[in-house]
C-alpha cells in the first residue's frame, strides 16, 4: 500500500472513530478529482446534476466509512466507485441511454499556457475543446474507464474493481476508448505538433 493510500485509510478510520477534522482532510485531498470524474461521466447534457451527485457521493462516503476495506481498493478507487454508482443511478432515474456529444466549453480543459502567443492560445483552446468533446463522445462504459485511468490515475485492477467487471473487460474498454479517441483526433497530432 502506498503511503498516501495508507494515510487515506487512516483518515477514513479516524472519521469513523469520530475525529471531526479527518473527513475534511480527506475531502480536501480528493474533492477535485471526484467532481471532475462525475462531470466527465455526466457530459454536458447533464452537467447541472454534477453538484448534487458530488454531494451524494461524499455523504455516502461519510456514512459508509466503516465499510471501506483498504485490502480491496485504494480510497480513490473506492470513492470513484461510489461516484460512478451515483452517476449511473442518475442516468437510470433520467432514463438516459446514450449521452450527446459535448457542445459546451469545459473551463478546466481550456486554460491556456501563460507562455503562449494569442494564436497559440486559441489553437490550444480549440484542441482542448476537441479532446473534451471526443472523450464525451465515447460510449459511457468506455468513457468511465478512460477517465478513471487518464484523469484519476487508477490502475486497471482498481478500475476493474470500481466498475465491477473483470480485468480483461476493463482492459478492452480502455483499449477501445483509446482507439476511438485516436480515430476521432486523427488529424490533430499533425496539425499541432
Amino acid at each position: 500500500m502506498e503511503p498516501e493510500d495508507a494515510d487515506d485509510a487512516g483518515l477514513l478510520r479516524a472519521h469513523a472513530d469520530g475525529d471531526p477534522l479527518a473527513f475534511g482532510r480527506l475531502y480536501d485531498r480528493h474533492d477535485r478529482v471526484c467532481h471532475q470524474f462525475i462531470r466527465r461521466l455526466l457530459g454536458p447534457a447533464h452537467a447541472e446534476a454534477a453538484e448534487d451527485l458530488h454531494q451524494e457521493t461524499w455523504v455516502a462516503v461519510a456514512r459508509n466509512a466503516a465499510a471501506f476495506d483498504p485490502q480491496k481498493s485504494s480510497f480513490r478507487g473506492w470513492l470513484l466507485t461510489i461516484a460512478r454508482r451515483k452517476t449511473w443511478d442518475h442516468f437510470r432515474r433520467q432514463k438516459v441511454a446514450v449521452l450527446a456529444q459535448a457542445q459546451d466549453e469545459d473551463a478546466a480543459m481550456t486554460i491556456p499556457d501563460p507562455g503562449q502567443t494569442p494564436l497559440e492560445q486559441v489553437q490550444s483552446r480549440e484542441l482542448a475543446e476537441r479532446i473534451v468533446a471526443a472523450v464525451e463522445a465515447l460510449p459511457l462504459e468506455q468513457r468511465g474507464v478512460f477517465v478513471m485511468f487518464a484523469q484519476a490515475g487508477l490502475s486497471l485492477e482498481e478500475i476493474a474493481v470500481a466498475t465491477g467487471v473483470g480485468m480483461e473487460t476493463a482492459k478492452s474498454r480502455l483499449r477501445y476508448a483509446r482507439a476511438r479517441l485516436r480515430q476521432l483526433l486523427a488529424g490533430e497530432r499533425s496539425a499541432h505538433v
